[in-house]
């Protein structure tokens, strides 16, 4: 507050091209000074020591950190600590939802798709570059034993689960209008595709190979008909008769 009112009234100046430029300079003058005061460096590549070393103050650190530790007594989990820890966990996300203030929904356009999509290959494309080269390990049949068995322990506590929460219990669903409305739909497109297939096959005939039997079966059927048609059967018992008489004639005589 003293320093504002210490401040004078001041007239604002417009930032001209000719401020910009001399700002630029300055910067750059700047980033030239600090390069020049910076002295020659040789690079020198990471070594598998080096990579040695490091490992090793990492993990005497960890050692150090675990060390500096003191002994601690534990404490067990009592109900009341349960129930303050939930409490607190409720009231976190209370105050945390009140924090919120109100949001206006944007719609996902295809521009935000195209982008997301696009960062998406790009991270997989950084994550696939900063991966490792593997060593990869043969297959044993110890390994291929112990992969089958933890495929069976698998299929086995599924196959118990679904026994216990599935088989043998029927799913209710409630018939409703809608559903009911639907399934009319369903038969009335059923219909209307029925009879449309009709006579779209009306008309038409399905081509038979001709075999000896299915030549056979005809034939005789054609001469069932003729001797139906023409009355040779009658024609044919009257002789049969005639003969029969006339056997017994000579027979007799």
């Amino acid at each position: 507050v003293l320093y504002k009112e210490n401040i004078g009234k001041a007239t604002p100046t417009p930032v001209t091209p000719e401020m910009e430029r001399v700002k630029r300079n300055q910067e750059i003058i700047s980033s030239v000074l600090y390069k020049e005061n910076v002295g020659k460096v040789t690079p020198t590549p990471i070594t598998p020591e080096m990579e040695r070393v490091k490992r090793n103050q990492e993990i005497i650190s960890s050692v150090l950190y675990k060390e500096n530790l003191g002994r601690a007594t534990p404490t067990p989990i009592t109900p009341e600590m349960e129930r303050v820890k939930r409490n607190q966990e409720h009231i976190s996300s209370v105050v945390y939802k009140e924090g919120l203030g109100k949001a206006t929904p944007t719609p996902v356009t295809p521009e935000m798709e195209r982008v997301k999509r696009n960062q998406e290959h790009i991270s997989s494309v950084l994550y696939k570059e900063h991966l490792a080269k593997g060593t990869p390990t043969p297959m044993t049949p110890e390994m291929e034993r112990a992969k089958r068995n933890q495929e069976n322990i698998s299929s086995v506590l599924y196959s118990d689960s679904f026994r216990k929460q599935v088989q043998g219990k029927a799913a209710y669903v409630l018939d409703t209008p809608e559903m009911r409305r639907v399934r009319e739909t369903q038969k009335h497109i059923s219909t209307v595709k029925y009879h449309e297939d009709f006579e779209k096959s009306k008309g038409s005939f399905t081509p038979v190979v001709t075999d000896p039997i299915t030549e056979r079966v005809k034939k005789n059927m054609q001469d069932f008909s003729d001797i139906s048609y023409r009355g040779i059967q009658r024609r044919v018992v009257e002789m049969e008769r005639k003969r029969v008489d006339q056997d017994q004639e000579n027979l007799t005589g």
